[in-house]
């Protein structure tokens, strides 16, 4: 398939590596040893068009579509795929609304968090309901006009510092997967609680919280779409979220294939640099192929997303390609640079630890492969 880019889209990947190394680079390690939040970069991002770029112009966006946000996404996770994280995932929540908003919710919501004045999040997974979204324990009771909400939510990226989230939550518990509706909720709502901010392994620059709703009272008018619905529109919602895991992922792990083979190209050893050595140079090209294949099947994945096409067996091949690729990519890069990959005081650790989680989160490994075996009629 035919995937050059226009000299729009050149343009805006040119600015966003740009904007990246400029921006990311002086605080990458801070921010990582400290899970240090960095909202100054957010709203800098924004003003460069670089937050919500998706969304379309009358809804505060840069009109870019689903490949534009691809780019942008490549070009910052290069850089650093935590404070990246930071600007990608600011409008976690946005799809949802964009998808099933009234048009009243889509002005409300979308254009402050494109601006860079809000942050939203999805809290769609359970400490006991992952991927099993019908086995909600977050209860919706109809009370008058209004609904009361009870329940929690963990691993809620932005959970900490949303303005605003969409709460996923059972209306009716006997009715399945039709009993799930969804919620825009103000954080500031009471009842609505941050209870602890969550101690990751990697992508340590950005926010993951567990949440609490008690007695939490929202208006009818907070429901997003139909009610009973819930379920359908997270599910459709699945496949922007799987695309940006895999292009962080495959992104990622170019960047520390990079470090690796400038490595090896200084490190000498029996006489000459390592990346001379057979079995060096056949893995560093087997993992740069392994790379453009990722890239490729999720590059073809977005085009389809983008034409409006049926593309889940696509994004869930490329979401589990890329991921488990990027792992092992972060593997051999670290292996190549010997004990020195694995001291905090060389980047490379920083890259397997953030690349660790790409086939856990937004549906693991095993969940992909399933979605595709039954896309396959299996």
């Amino acid at each position: 398939m035919d995937f050059d880019l226009t000299e729009e889209l050149k343009m805006l990947k040119d600015m966003a590596y740009k904007f990246a190394v400029a921006e990311f680079t002086p605080l990458s390690k801070e921010c990582d040893e400290h899970e240090k939040y960095t909202p100054e970069v957010r709203i800098k991002a924004a003003e460069n068009g670089l937050v919500g770029a998706w969304i379309p112009e009358e809804y505060g966006g840069a009109g870019a579509g689903i490949l534009g946000n691809t780019i942008i996404t490549e070009e910052l996770s290069k850089v650093d795929m935590g404070i990246g994280l930071n600007v990608v995932a600011a409008t976690f929540g946005c799809e949802s609304i964009f998808q099933y908003g009234s048009e009243e919710q889509k002005q409300a919501y979308l254009p402050p968090v494109c601006r860079g004045e809000w942050v939203s999040a999805g809290s769609f997974t359970e400490p006991n309901a992952g991927t099993d979204v019908a086995g909600y324990k977050t209860r919706a009771v109809k009370d008058g006009s209004d609904y009361i909400i009870n329940g929690n939510k963990i691993f809620i990226s932005n959970g900490a510092r949303a303005n605003w989230i969409v709460v996923a939550a059972k209306t009716d518990k006997e009715a399945g997967y039709d009993g799930i509706t969804e919620f825009i909720v103000d954080s500031d709502t009471p009842g609505f609680e941050v209870s602890r901010k969550l101690d990751k392994v990697g992508l340590r620059s950005s926010d993951t919280a567990e949440l609490f709703f008690t007695d939490m009272r929202v208006p009818a008018s907070a429901v997003l779409g139909e009610v009973g619905k819930g379920f359908y529109q997270i599910m459709s919602n699945f496949q922007p979220e799987r695309l940006l895991i895999a292009i962080s992922a495959y992104s990622g792990a170019e960047r520390a294939l990079e470090m690796a083979i400038d490595y090896a190209k200084e490190r000498k050893q029996f006489g000459k640099a390592i990346s001379r050595h057979q079995h060096n140079a056949f893995k560093i090209a087997e993992l740069a192929t392994k790379i453009e294949a990722a890239k490729e099947l999720t590059y073809r994945a977005a085009d389809m997303y983008n034409r409006g096409l049926d593309c889940l067996k696509e994004v869930s091949m490329a979401k589990w390609y890329a991921t488990e690729m990027s792992n092992e990519v972060a593997y051999h890069a670290m292996q190549l640079m010997g004990g020195y990959g694995y001291m905090m005081e060389y980047p490379m650790q920083r890259a397997w630890r953030d690349l660790r989680v790409q086939t856990i989160v937004g549906g693991t490994t095993e969940v992909q492969k399933l979605i595709i075996s039954r896309c396959l009629g299996l």
